[in-house]
């Protein structure tokens, strides 16, 4: 993904957080996979939280990435939550597999 469109930081308590803003567009699916895959089978943090608060859209193939991390990071029991997602999207992501329950609304 380029650098203005996405934050990944380490909290103290070891969750990872990857923060989109924008749309995230097809173009950035192989690196938002990659990312993904490195975090939850090599760093095995404390939990993976992708941050959509300021996301206006994301492709299917992005939803679908989504959704297959939840999955991953059960098999590597590695708790994965989708943050503020707007209403259309969190509606999109749990169509695709996406458990409600990772779905969380907090400021």
């Amino acid at each position: 993904m380029r650098a203005q469109s996405l934050d990944v930081r380490t909290t103290p308590d070891g969750s990872v957080i990857i923060h989109p803003w924008g749309i995230v567009g097809e173009d950035r699916a192989a690196e938002l996979r990659q990312l993904i895959l490195r975090t939850v089978r090599h760093v095995r943090p404390l939990r993976l939280v992708f941050d959509l608060t300021d996301v206006g859209a994301i492709d299917p193939i992005n939803v679908g990435t989504l959704a297959a991390a939840c999955t991953l990071g059960d098999d590597h029991e590695v708790p994965v939550f989708v943050d503020n997602p707007q209403p259309d999207l969190a509606d999109l992501l749990c169509s695709a597999g996406v458990p409600p329950q990772k779905l969380r609304y907090v400021s």
